[in-house]
């Protein structure tokens, strides 16, 4: 890994320092010497990209292929940044990059578990840094899996890659605090829900641990997170029923009621493991599910867990000066298993001749799978593209 420090850095430039040094009084400025003269205020930018991306999901077998792929690098411990790197491009382009953190992180020693209750390698934010992502939505039906220890290393790990975060928290200061980010100027919030834990419950004393879905607080934080200036907010939620295509009639409720809000601009979906299509409400966008970015299930699982898209969605500042989507590219990704587990880009897939035929050819059913899918509710006609 390339030790990407923090991963806003490529969105955001450091304040400078501007010292003015008086003339002395009496004295004119030299006659040669322009007149000060003070430096222009950039303008806004009109339009913003934001790219998003499925569930981070780690499996023991996953863990094994990045302990494999550190030690073929010559180091110790984890390296998940040969699986992520086929997405890197797109993800490191984007103004904002989101990732979702569906698996809690353990201590660098381990023990590293999968389900029922997953705890995995805390190099995991280390490569999602190095991917790109700027921000992570940590709320999940796993957040409680490993208990507060889980949610605080979560968050500490997220903290030392220089990734930000919300949808869990340390204390109620930090859960009540909006997690609003500048971006070229612009003042972007996120916010992240979740259906379920499990089961488990939350914490005695600590009902501000994890986010549970719950309609009036989603609207009450997204009221707070723009009072606090965000002029764009994104909610990731992780819902719906698990491995089914069509998102569940819970889903398309509560996106049309929280979409007719003012506070709530764009809902990116996780949870489900599998692709769920996109859709157009009111001028406003709905990504019910992304699929598994990474994943691990068993050998003769089906293979549609192994598909994910990560769209961008560009944002355009109207007459009005609010933001709306005015563009969203889907770019289709595959979770190839062997011979090393590897986040697979579908569009460059399908068209490398290098590859074997028989290869191609599973990536194009592949591709052809997630694209109807995404296109079930009208999303093309509505404007998405996916390039082919």
């Amino acid at each position: 890994m390339d030790g990407r420090g923090n991963s806003l850095g490529k969105r955001l430039g450091a304040a400078g320092l501007l010292l003015i040094v008086g003339l002395v009084a009496g004295c004119d400025p030299p006659a040669n010497k322009t007149p000060y003269q003070p430096p222009q205020t950039k303008a806004a930018p009109r339009t913003l990209t934001v790219v998003a991306a499925g569930d981070l999901l780690v499996h023991p077998e996953l863990s094994e292929q990045a302990a494999a792929d550190a030690r073929q690098a010559g180091r110790a411990g984890h390296d998940f940044t040969q699986v992520l790197a086929a997405v890197r491009p797109r993800v490191s382009a984007a103004d904002l990059a989101i990732c979702h953190m569906e698996t809690p992180l353990a201590p660098p020693e381990g023990p590293f578990t999968g389900w029922p209750y997953f705890s995995v390698p805390p190099q995991l934010a280390d490569a999602a840094a190095w991917a790109g992502f700027d921000t992570c939505s940590t709320a999940s039906n796993h957040s409680l899996d490993t208990g507060v220890e889980g949610i605080a290393r979560t968050l500490d790990n997220l903290d030392r890659v220089g990734l930000r975060h919300t949808g869990t928290a340390r204390n109620e200061v930090e859960a009540r605090l909006p997690n609003v980010l500048e971006v070229k100027g612009v003042r972007i919030g996120h916010l992240s829900y979740t259906v379920s834990f499990n089961g488990i419950p939350l914490p005695q004393g600590r009902p501000w641990a994890a986010n549970m879905v719950d309609e009036k607080a989603i609207l009450a934080e997204a009221a707070r997170t723009r009072a606090a200036g965000a002029e764009i907010n994104i909610l990731s939620l992780h819902w719906g029923t698990e491995y089914q295509s069509e998102p569940n009639a819970e889903q398309i409720d509560l996106a049309r009621r929280l979409l007719a809000s003012p506070d709530i601009d764009l809902i990116v979906g996780h949870h489900v493991h599998v692709v769920q299509p996109f859709e157009k409400i009111d001028g406003k966008w709905v990504a019910y599910g992304m699929g598994n970015l990474t994943t691990r299930f068993a050998d003769g699982s089906p293979e549609n867990t192994q598909d994910a898209v990560v769209p961008e969605f560009t944002f355009t500042r109207t007459p009005s000066g609010r933001w709306e989507v005015t563009a969203v590219s889907v770019l289709p990704t595959w979770m190839q298993y062997h011979p090393a587990a590897r986040v697979v880009d579908l569009t460059s897939g399908v068209n490398d001749p290098t590859l074997p035929a028989e290869q191609r050819a599973q990536l194009a059913a592949a591709w052809k799978r997630i694209t109807g899918i995404v296109n079930e509710r009208g999303a093309g006609s509505a404007g998405l593209r996916i390039p082919e």
